[in-house]
């Protein structure tokens, strides 16, 4: 059985054990291992949306999601983060190979967050190839933890929502897919309205930079 059948059986069984399934495979996808989270995140909105998770709610079900898919998300990133933190960069230079890390990635993800700081574990999360190795820069850097899991914590729950939100636009506005013709028609729509989705969120945090810095400063 391949990887899309395992994720096609867990589909059938959502009601049974979904938000576990969800926190595990968004764990694996944050930490080393490549693993893409919209086969994980589209698939269980479009299940919350056809009140066929736990719950029975769509509402009620699409926010435990969006929330199971954060806490996956930060417990993966600090397997990396305290990998960096405890092992060191020589060893992960040494050894990454052995769990699908390459020296020119983790120079690239270092590169990134030299450059950009701490904002970058947030902007990173955003991003597609690096999102789940940015967590080791930051932990080589011994980026402070409570501040690596705000930075962390609010991308990953940004880009999970948006995936989830994907799959339960999906499972209300159609009748019946298969996993197979789900997650390419998720990553299309997240895919065609992508740099849109960014521009809000820019816009999002600009203003609320603009709020803080100068009307709350004031009150």
């Amino acid at each position: 059985m391949d990887f899309a059948s395992h994720l096609a059986q867990w589909c059938r069984h959502a009601s049974t054990w979904g938000y576990p399934a969800v926190i595990a495979l968004m764990a694996i996808e944050s930490s080393f291992i490549p693993f893409p989270s919209e086969v994980v995140m589209i698939p269980a909105g479009f299940l919350a949306a056809r009140s066929e998770l736990t719950l029975g709610n769509p509402w009620l079900d699409l926010a435990l999601v969006i929330v199971a898919g954060l806490v996956g998300s930060l417990l993966g990133a600090y397997v990396n983060y305290f990998l960096a933190l405890r092992l060191g960069e020589p060893f992960l230079r040494k050894y990454g190979k052995y769990f699908f890390l390459k020296a020119e990635t983790l120079e690239r993800s270092q590169e990134i967050f030299r450059k950009y700081g701490a904002p970058a574990t947030f902007v990173c999360r955003l991003l597609p190839a690096i999102r789940q190795l940015i967590s080791l820069p930051a932990g080589l850097a011994r980026m402070p933890f409570g501040q690596f899991t705000l930075y962390t914590g609010f991308g990953a729950g940004i880009w999970g929502a948006i995936l989830a939100g994907t799959g339960f636009f999906i499972g209300r506005s159609t009748t019946d897919l298969s996993y197979e013709e789900l997650v390419p028609l998720g990553k299309q729509l997240v895919s065609e309205h992508y740099w849109w989705i960014i521009l809000l969120i820019a816009l999002f945090l600009a203003g609320y930079w603009i709020l803080s810095k100068y009307v709350m400063k004031k009150s």
